[in-house]
């Protein structure tokens, strides 16, 4: 078994209860997504990614976990989880699961133990959080959740000290200076390896210690504690899977890849927000910029890459002028927009432009790294900004144009969030049985994308090269692996375009588009020369 199979995976972010319900409760769950294996297996992904499925008081949508060795009853059971790994992995898909390492919920018997001096086991979890007498230590440390959390302590009068917390204030940081919690979060990997799980997503790792007069942030022993566990996973189940949400510029997230013994794999943040802004300017200037900053990686790692998730399309890493661009671009109004982001979908993003939708993934596809797709982008599904925070975009998945998307049989009052019911993007008329219904449907195309794809290890494991075209509204580049040249070509602007390609190195040889078959003139001593359409893309292969 080849150990770096993440190379040339797709992966597909599923949220288990936004997929399907099995039993009527209005509530997406782990049988309903193992009755959709077929399903993510035609579209063409080989990996799930599932956001968390453990026991909490869901105050941060799972993101505070309250026992790592167990399922949410919202979700089922321990062997509905077995028997969902059983049908993935009879079909050839891979499972992630979640590693939510930094911190737990205040409702973790961990913490239940360590807040509360009466408690039996006090004595052993006592100093397994990190405690202070005072308020004052780590004071340059910035605060994540500004609008929320005044300070980045908090007041446990049961204990009567101050419990450090990077995030919500009912998720208290993990002590990662106690040897007890090392271990204990390499048993809880064990754990999940020895039911079965391919890999996992590790949330927020540049915060597990804290020292002194520092950020509090990527320090020395975070990335010590990072190698172990690449260690431990490499020694104990080789091929286990390990991407890491660091949300940095490339040149400092490059460290959590370590010598190529941290992270497989890291997501490439700031380039999400340049292809949108590239679409949106008709200009690929901010692509080649990130690029340009992006360094090698190495040997054995990836990066991962995406368009929409989970969260908000996050504007962190752009300059003010323009993330103010952006949201006056694709969120015009106040309610589109989150903290310093966009909560919308992709299909909403690009006003449901089919041409723009698949000149998007075309890059998504074919540009560095392995691709992320979020749930429901694949048929083009819409959003609802009435909904609070970060649910516009995470609605039930639609399945048909019967009740409730045909995603649960539950009166529609019971449903953990309204289906998307408006005019252009309501369920009725985007679902995907209509779409399996018309072979020109967007999820008949992304189907074809992903089945070419897979076709060609370029597209994941090749070199890429910035082609220097004109005009600046087309992004061309080479990806070259050992066997394979491709030419890729993407128009980000809504008119046809004539290109001349610099591909004077290779006159005399032919392009093929490997999505048509078609192959293009023989090319000529000064390079070759196509026309494309409004967000038209073209896959050339060089033969």
């Amino acid at each position: 078994m080849t150990t770096d199979w993440y190379k040339d995976a797709v992966i597909y972010e599923v949220q288990v209860r936004a997929f399907c319900d099995s039993n009527g409760d209005g509530k997406g769950d782990l049988a309903g997504l193992t009755s959709k294996l077929d399903y993510l297996q035609a579209l063409g992904v080989d990996t799930i990614w599932m956001l968390p499925i453990f026991p909490s008081p869901l105050r941060d949508d799972g993101y505070d976990v309250a026992d790592y060795t167990q399922i949410h009853p919202h979700f089922g059971a321990l062997e509905d989880f077995k028997a969902l790994l059983e049908a993935a992995h009879a079909r050839g898909l891979r499972v992630l699961v979640e590693l939510v390492i930094n911190h737990t919920s205040d409702q973790h018997p961990w913490f239940q133990a360590s807040h509360d001096p009466q408690h039996p086991e006090h004595a052993k979890y006592r100093d397994w959080y990190v405690w202070s007498d005072t308020d004052d230590k780590y004071r340059g440390v910035r605060i994540i959740f500004l609008d929320t959390e005044p300070s980045n302590w908090s007041f446990d009068p049961v204990r009567g000290q101050y419990f450090w917390h990077r995030f919500f204030s009912h998720q208290p940081d993990l002590n990662y200076d106690h040897p007890e919690v090392q271990r204990a979060m390499l048993k809880t990997v064990q754990y999940w390896i020895d039911l079965g799980v391919d890999g996992f997503r590790v949330d927020a790792p540049p915060y597990l210690f804290e020292r002194e007069g520092t950020s509090c942030e990527n320090l020395p022993e975070t990335h010590a504690y990072c190698k172990r566990l690449r260690a431990f996973v490499d020694a104990y189940a080789p091929g286990t899977f390990l991407l890491s949400e660091a949300n940095m510029w490339p040149e400092d997230v490059i460290a959590y890849f370590g010598a190529g013994d941290e992270f497989h794999m890291n997501f490439h943040f700031p380039l999400m927000p340049r292809i949108f802004m590239a679409l949106a300017k008709q200009d690929r200037s901010d692509i080649e910029a990130i690029m340009a900053r992006t360094p090698e990686l190495p040997e054995g790692c990836q990066w991962g890459t995406f368009l929409r998730c989970h969260d908000e399309l996050t504007l962190e890493m752009v300059t003010p002028e323009d993330r103010q661009f952006m949201w006056d671009f694709y969120a015009p109004e106040p309610r589109m927009r989150l903290n310093l982001g966009i909560r919308r979908r992709l299909a909403p993003l690009l006003n449901n432009d089919r041409a723009a939708i698949e000149v998007a993934n075309s890059i998504l596809l074919t540009f560095i790294g392995s691709p992320v797709l979020y749930y429901g982008d694949e048929i083009g599904m819409g959003d609802n900004i009435w909904l609070h925070d970060r649910d516009g975009v995470r609605t039930p998945m639609q399945w048909n144009a019967g009740p409730n998307a045909g995603f649960s049989d539950a009166p529609a009052g019971a449903l953990y969030l309204p289906v998307i019911d408006d005019p252009v993007y309501g369920y009725q008329q985007v679902n995907v049985a209509a779409q399996e219904a018309d072979p020109h449907s967007l999820l008949n195309r992304m189907r074809y994308l992903l089945k070419v794809r897979r076709q060609y290890r370029a597209f994941g494991r090749g070199t890429l090269r910035l082609l220097d075209v004109q005009p600046k509204s087309v992004l061309a580049y080479t990806r070259v692996d050992a066997d394979e040249t491709f030419v890729v070509v993407n128009n980000l602007a809504p008119d046809a375009v004539t290109v001349a390609l610099p591909l004077t190195e290779v006159a005399g040889r032919t392009l093929v588009d490997v999505l048509t078959d078609e192959p293009l003139p023989v090319i000529a001593a000064e390079g070759a020369s196509l026309t494309l359409p409004r967000y038209g893309y073209r896959w050339l292969r060089l033969t």
